[in-house]
């Protein structure tokens, strides 16, 4: 016990506490923004409360300095202010422009879902979709006609697209930024590089996760479902996986979209043989009836894009 009372007495010998607080005072009274915040408040400050709310005016001070200064702060994205409450002078924090708009690019992020799918895609904007082509003007008057039809209670059947073209038009760029601007209106949209996904529901067998892989693809709130045709499709997958997962989108009016190298004719035959080399006409044209069903064809032909 003796060496703690030393030991405490040795800290706080030579100490004018009294000194030092008038000091702090000071220097938190000096400080321009508490200056101009006392004179806004002078009817309702007194002596008594500036004294009892010293230490909320230290954490302003200390907090707006760093927080002009741009180092880091309590409450990283938000700026201090001060607030007169009662007898209570309080430090609130508040966002700033910066961490609004912050928020506003992860919520749409958010709202669009990607698996496998490009950087480039997942950031697109129809701002930046050229239509310099009519192939392109007309992809894009489609593109607006769906977001001005599209109906958020499903109530009613809005066809998506089935955007076809050579490769390196845009047809992906333009699903990503048809996404994005659903996004900024509040609507979750789900990109799928289908090629992958297939293997990946291929893969899932082995720990039985196939079914919450196909769940997850029928109930999304508009499905795109990216270069349909690329994949190496077995008898397996085009029935029982894209079959099911068209059959339940069409059942439930879900928006649902798609991008091919192949038109719709094309795609058809591509589907009509299976990877051992079975022809079954009546089963592609079954899953073709459903893509007919579900979307509007639509050419996107032009110049290659990422050859530019």
């Amino acid at each position: 016990m003796d060496n703690i009372e030393r030991t405490l007495g040795q800290l706080f010998e030579g100490r004018n506490f009294e000194k030092e607080y008038q000091t702090l005072k000071e220097k938190v009274l000096a400080y321009q923004p508490i200056q101009q915040f006392l004179k806004e408040n002078e009817a309702e400050i007194t002596d008594q409360l500036i004294n009892q709310n010293i230490s909320n005016l230290y954490e302003f001070m200390t907090q707006h300095q760093k927080f002009t200064e741009n180092e880091v702060t309590l409450m990283p994205g938000y700026a201090p202010k001060l607030v007169l409450n009662g007898e209570f002078m309080t430090v609130t924090y508040y966002p700033t422009p910066e961490k609004i708009e912050s928020d506003k690019r992860r919520a749409i992020e958010r709202r669009i879902q990607s698996l496998y799918m490009p950087k480039q895609v997942v950031e697109a904007s129809l701002d930046e979709f050229y239509t310099d082509e009519q192939p392109r003007l007309l992809a894009m008057v489609a593109a607006n006609e769906f977001m001005q039809q599209y109906d958020p209670t499903h109530e009613k059947m809005v066809q998506g697209l089935f955007i076809h073209g050579s490769f390196g038009t845009g047809k992906s760029y333009l699903l990503g930024a048809i996404a994005r601007e659903m996004a900024l209106r509040g609507v979750t949209t789900t990109l799928v590089y289908l090629p992958e996904f297939m293997r990946e529901v291929k893969q899932a067998i082995s720990d039985n996760t196939v079914g919450e892989k196909i769940q997850f693809a029928k109930e999304t709130e508009i499905l795109m479902l990216d270069d349909i045709g690329a994949e190496s499709m077995t008898a397996w997958t085009r029935d029982e996986v894209l079959g099911a997962i068209l059959q339940y989108r069409m059942q439930e009016q879900l928006p649902t979209f798609f991008s091919s190298n192949y038109n719709m004719s094309q795609l058809e035959t591509h589907l009509t043989f299976s990877q051992n080399g079975l022809e079954e006409k009546l089963k592609a044209r079954r899953l073709m009836e459903r893509i007919r069903y579900l979307a509007k064809e639509i050419e996107l032909e032009g110049k290659n894009r990422r050859l530019n």
